[in-house]
Parts: structure tokens; C-alpha cells; sequence
């Protein structure tokens, strides 16, 4: 198979090609070249999808069998993709994201819940009034629209995951909580551990979508693990014991926490209250083929990559998001401190 990643450098675009390049597949990655080293094996295409005339120029070097676009955040850009590519590519697979569904993270989703209103040529700045996470959700419903409606249904897989983790994240998530661990003492963790999560190994992701390109699945996917078969509990006992530095963990009343103003999803990552926001039902994906593997092993092989000398990327833009991630020392420190006379 013939395909093209929009991206291909970073985190699931990087993963992505790494395993359409073991499973035989000629790869084409598009990308500005200024973010991290291209796989070798890959043949790379420098470009800015912000520049119409550089995605027109890309179709020149087609015809490819898919194109899965790994970064389409804005409408218009992504329609402009579409519409240069459609004559070129057999299909289009598109990451979106759970944010895409009004009801994210208060409520329990489904494939069918409601998502966001936006039209499939909107700017950067449609939806400013909807705040960070109701913007980038409108967004990318209007990214959807784009591809669907200039692609069609038949030829399109629209793949919406939550939280993905696993080697070579930047975002800061499960990085972070290793970092953390590795360094031993007591550590803040908001409680209960029994609190179910559902995050999915970037590995996982790259699959299904390597899938859906070869296999012709079609329509919108849901992709997150299954429900309740991980805790918070099982996240922090296997970053403690894979980083073996003694770690004990303190839970804490995540009431007091909020009433501490501590910022959920940020200083304590992964960690939120909304009842909805490891809810999300991927049985469709499931039964198109999408397989996740036990949390405990993304843990173990993250912190394999982050000792075996990798580390978050670190740059602009995206790749600069693990430094809005975790507690500093000090604070957490002194919400211990505090918790303890409390108790």
C-alpha cells in the first residue's frame, strides 16, 4: 500500500509510520521538517499545510491508496487538504478527538452522541466563545464535516480517541507522573484509586488507523479502552513500581484538592471529577478490530523509552505542552504538609 501522514514526526504520526514501514507499506510523510528527524525509510515531503499552494503542490507526487492525517486542527486547512488530495488518495482517515461531542467530559459518550456545530471551512477562530476545550472540540467537528463532505462517507474514517499515551508523548501526561515517581518520597495522588480511567496506548491507535486504511472501515470510531478495566490505582502503583525508587503514594480526597485549587487535568494529569470523561463507549471500534493492550504495559515501556534515552519533545506550539503539566515540588509539598495536619 501506497500511503501519506499528514505529520508523521511526533507521537502517533511518528508510530504510525514506524509501523506502516514494518508492515511493508511505502510511506509518505508531509510535515514542515522543523519539529523531529523523520523515520528513516520514509519518504519526506516538506511543506506548511497553512500554505494552500504547498498542499496543492503535494498532490502533485500522488496517487497514494490512503492518506491518514495526523494533525488537522483547523477547517479550512483540513478542507483545503481534502479537496487538493481527493482525486489521489483511495481514502482519508482522519484523527479527530472525544472533544468533538458537546457532552465531553460531563457526560458518558457513545458514537452517537451530539457533537459540536461548525462548518467545514471555518478559521482559527470559530468558536472562541466556547473557551479552550469547547473551541478545539468545535473545531475539530468542523474537520470532520470538511472531510466528509468533500471525501464522502464511504471513502472516510473519522477516529476519535481521548487520552493517548505511551513512548514519545510531549503532551506531559504519563511522563510526568513517572518523572515524579522516579524521584521517591511521598506523593500527592488525588483519590480513590478504585476511580476507573481509560486512557489507550498510542500503539493501539496507530493500529486501527493503519487498519481502517487497508481495510476500508468506514464512518466515526470512538477510541479508548475499554471501560473499567483500568484505575487510577493500577497508574500509580505501576509507575511506582516501574521506576522502583521507593515512592509512597499518599492518596487524598479529591474534594479537598478542589477546594485547594488544585488544577485538575494539569497539575495532577489524567486526574478530573467529570463523571463523563472516562466514559467513553469504543465498543464499534472494538468490533471493527481495534485491540488495546493492559495500561500496565504502556507504563513499562514509557518509562523503557524515557530511560533508555528518550524524553518528551520539547519545542513550540504542541511539542512545548509538558511544561503546563504537574505539580511543582514545593506546591505539592505543601498541600502534603497540609493534608497531613489535617488528618
Amino acid at each position: 500500500m501506497r500511503l501519506l501522514i499528514l505529520g508523521g514526526t511526533w507521537f502517533l504520526g511518528r508510530a504510525l509510520a514506524a509501523q506502516a514501514l514494518e508492515s511493508g507499506h511505502s510511506v509518505t510523510t508531509f510535515n514542515r521538517g522543523v519539529s523531529a528527524a523523520d523515520i528513516p525509510g520514509v519518504q519526506a515531503l516538506r511543506g506548511d499545510r497553512e500554505r494552500p499552494e504547498d498542499v496543492r503542490r503535494l498532490a502533485e507526487h500522488g496517487p497514494w491508496d490512503a492518506v491518514i492525517d495526523t494533525i488537522g486542527f483547523v477547517p479550512q486547512q483540513v478542507l483545503t487538504a481534502a479537496t487538493a488530495l481527493d482525486h489521489v488518495v483511495g481514502r482519508y482517515i482522519f484523527l479527530s478527538s472525544v472533544n468533538v461531542y458537546v457532552g465531553w467530559p460531563n457526560e458518558s459518550l457513545s458514537d452517537e452522541s451530539a457533537t459540536f456545530e461548525c462548518p467545514p471551512d471555518a478559521d482559527a477562530d470559530f468558536g472562541a466563545d466556547l473557551g479552550y476545550a469547547g473551541q478545539y472540540g468545535a473545531l475539530k467537528a468542523g474537520c470532520e464535516r470538511a472531510v466528509l463532505e468533500t471525501i464522502g462517507e464511504e471513502r472516510a474514517a473519522i477516529l476519535r480517541p481521548g487520552v493517548i499515551l505511551g513512548p514519545q508523548e510531549y503532551v506531559g501526561r504519563l511522563t510526568w507522573w513517572l518523572a515524579r515517581a522516579s524521584r521517591g518520597g511521598q506523593l500527592l495522588v488525588p483519590g480513590p484509586p478504585d476511580r476507573p480511567i481509560q486512557p489507550i496506548d498510542v500503539r493501539d491507535v496507530a493500529a486501527f488507523a493503519l487498519d481502517c486504511a487497508t481495510s476500508g472501515h468506514h464512518g466515526s470510531f470512538n477510541l479508548a479502552a475499554p471501560i473499567g478495566r483500568a484505575t487510577f490505582g493500577d497508574l500509580i502503583d505501576t509507575c511506582v513500581a516501574a521506576t522502583a525508587a521507593g515512592t509512597r503514594p499518599m492518596w487524598v480526597d479529591p474534594t479537598w484538592l478542589v477546594e485547594h485549587d488544585v488544577q485538575q487535568w494539569t497539575e495532577l494529569p489524567l486526574w478530573r471529577t467529570n463523571m463523563g470523561v472516562w466514559n467513553v463507549d469504543s465498543s464499534r471500534a472494538v468490533d471493527a478490530g481495534l485491540r488495546c493492550r493492559p495500561l500496565t504495559q504502556t507504563i513499562i515501556d514509557t518509562w523503557a523509552w524515557m530511560t533508555g534515552g528518550g524524553a518528551a519533545i520539547t519545542g513550540t506550539g504542541e511539542a512545548a505542552r509538558a511544561a503546563d503539566h504537574g505539580l511543582p515540588a514545593n506546591r505539592e509539598q505543601a498541600l502534603l504538609d497540609a493534608w497531613i495536619a489535617r488528618a
